[in-house]
């Protein structure tokens, strides 16, 4: 990724065929897929990229089990074949994981989830399929994957998988498969390939105004987070892609248009635990909750990954902390499937994210509302696009993107289907550099692909650089410093929330019990002002703008439960 100078150096020269308003999965989705057609794009991000929704999810690629209670089967049939695809051009950042539903004890397996099981199984055969001459076909393929039918395997093996089962005494599980993945870095893979394409990425921008020729959307102007400055750009087409924010985005036009939908916040809280704590395994399980709904428990960078709630909220949707009930909901879901009495004090992190729904005035709650993605042109020609899912971003920008082609007559097909994004190494194959632990090769290898050998080119500058910001886990100060220089990261949040995600899984060791930032925060802004040539001064307010945004966003519960509402 090209520096925040170069880029808003770019961005003033020249004017662009579409400008992209939002830096999240879909925004990115969009600019790679209008870059890779020909367009000329620039994309402006009001923050960082993926700071919103899409730092904020459940980590997983799926096709959504839960949908086909409500028969959306036209959507987890899309979200099943776009997570087979995912798996074929991102192998390093979206990964196969087992999934378990158990019986304990004399409990028979729920026939219900065997019927949904079989319908997922259908439904993810794709063109590729999963017949015996397919696979002979595609077994040279290094990335081939194509999950395997769901089946009931003992209580044996699924303790095997997850040991926290075996006190429990499973007497068998449906054993069927999803896929994982690291929500931001994915974000920032698809800029890359973005950029590779020609597109301009720029965060620190708020846009703050559409600009208008004749009552038709010519640009934008934005301001720049560093000076301050009211800068202006033209661009043929603007496109917003803002998500849960769809609507502030020229919304006298929204509110005035007929048969726009509205954006239906829905609130999801996830909690991360230590395996010490419960032994996950290298599965992930689905478990019953109150309510007639369930939860998952996986295992996410050496975490147990609870999540997630589905609740309506009304709140400030800039930073959305966990609810204080949505915490309780799911330590309680826990603590009664695996026996347990985990609380506030057990969690290593916790978040939330808002989900961009989409209402059309339907009176029915946010659980029940389908995430079906939404596009809609208003008067003045800009396009939103908005609701929809992670794993489905590419067919939404699809979607965004055939209807500027469309309407401009061109002869331009999609081709993100068949783009890498990103390129997968072996992590032994990367270069040992003096003083990275051992465990950090595999996290860099499955977080930046074959760009961990620069990462490790910046470890091996100085000895600190190539030490983790927090002691045992494998995340590097290198990686701090390639942020800045590689990846627009300005702030210390933008560091530990985002191209690490340390403030998810190790709170307690950023901020002590008062919020107060640790040695860890201090060691990152440094290495961050290093730089980005901060002064002293400016490395302590940076650091205390940190414990500000982290506890705006509720990542050490412990801390701060008793003050949310």
């Amino acid at each position: 990724m090209i520096s925040r100078n170069d880029a808003l150096q770019a961005i003033q020269e020249h004017p662009f065929d579409v400008v992209v308003v939002g830096g999240g999965i879909t925004g990115a989705g969009v600019a790679l897929d209008a870059a890779s057609r020909g367009y000329s794009v620039a994309l402006l991000e009001r923050n960082d990229f993926g700071q919103g929704t899409s730092s904020r999810s459940s980590k997983m690629v799926h096709g959504g089990l839960r949908y086909l209670r409500n028969f959306d089967l036209g959507l987890v049939r899309e979200a099943l074949l776009e997570r087979q695809l995912l798996v074929q051009l991102a192998p390093h950042l979206v990964y196969p994981t087992p999934f378990l539903v158990p019986a304990l004890g004399e409990n028979r397996k729920d026939r219900r989830i065997g019927i949904g099981l079989n319908m997922y199984d259908v439904m993810a055969t794709s063109r590729i399929g999963r017949g015996r001459s397919q696979r002979n076909e595609h077994s040279g393929e290094a990335y081939f994957w194509s999950p395997d039918r769901h089946r009931t395997i003992s209580g044996e093996e699924a303790a095997e998988l997850i040991p926290a089962l075996e006190p429990l005494e499973p007497s068998s599980a449906y054993l069927f498969y999803d896929c994982q993945t690291d929500d931001v870095r994915l974000v920032l893979t698809v800029l890359g390939e973005a950029e590779r394409f020609g597109a301009v990425v720029l965060n620190g921008a708020e846009v703050t105004e559409v600009l208008d020729e004749g009552g038709r959307a010519a640009g934008v102007a934005f301001r720049e987070a560093e000076s301050g400055a009211r800068i202006e750009m033209r661009a043929d087409n603007v496109v917003n892609a803002t998500g849960v924010w769809a609507d502030r985005i020229r919304p006298d036009e929204l509110l005035t248009e007929e048969e726009i939908p509205r954006i239906h916040p829905s609130r999801g809280t996830h909690l991360t635990l230590s395996t010490e704590r419960l032994d996950i395994g290298t599965a992930a399980c689905i478990v019953p909750a109150s309510g007639e709904r369930t939860i998952f428990a996986l295992p996410w960078y050496g975490r147990v990954l609870v999540g997630t709630t589905d609740n309506d909220y009304e709140g400030d949707i800039d930073h959305v902390p966990p609810a204080v009930d949505d915490i309780a909901y799911l330590l309680d879901a826990i603590n009664a499937f695996f026996d347990r009495d985990l609380g506030v004090a057990d969690l290593t992190g916790a978040y939330a994210g808002v989900r961009p729904l989409v209402s059309h005035g339907d009176s029915k709650k946010s659980v029940d509302i389908s995430r079906k993605a939404e596009l809609y042109e208003t008067s003045s020609g800009m396009i939103t696009i908005t609701g929809g899912k992670l794993t489905t971003f590419r067919r939404m920008a699809k979607l965004a993107v055939d209807r500027l082609v469309e309407r401009d007559g061109r002869d331009a097909p999609c081709r993100t289907q068949e783009i890498p994004l990103g390129m997968a190494v072996d992590a032994s194959e990367l270069p040992r550099v003096e003083g990275v632990p051992e465990d950090a090769y595999a996290q860099l290898a499955g977080r930046y692909g074959y760009g961990a050998r620069e990462v490790l080119d910046v470890a091996g500058e100085r000895g600190e650089l190539a030490q983790p910001v927090v002691s045992g886990r494998p995340d590097l100060l290198a990686e701090v410093a390639y942020g800045a220089r590689r990846e627009q990261a300005r702030t210390v949040g933008d560091a530990l929330l985002r191209r690490t995600r340390l403030g998810l899984l190790a709170a307690h060791e950023l901020l002590d019990d008062d919020g107060t930032p640790s040695a860890a925060v201090q060691r990152a802004a440094r290495t961050l002002g290093r730089e980005l040539g901060w002064d002293d001064a400016r490395v302590e307010r940076e650091i205390a703008e940190f414990a500000s945004e982290a506890g705006a966003e509720g990542i050490l519960v412990s801390a701060s439960i008793g003050a949310r509402p």
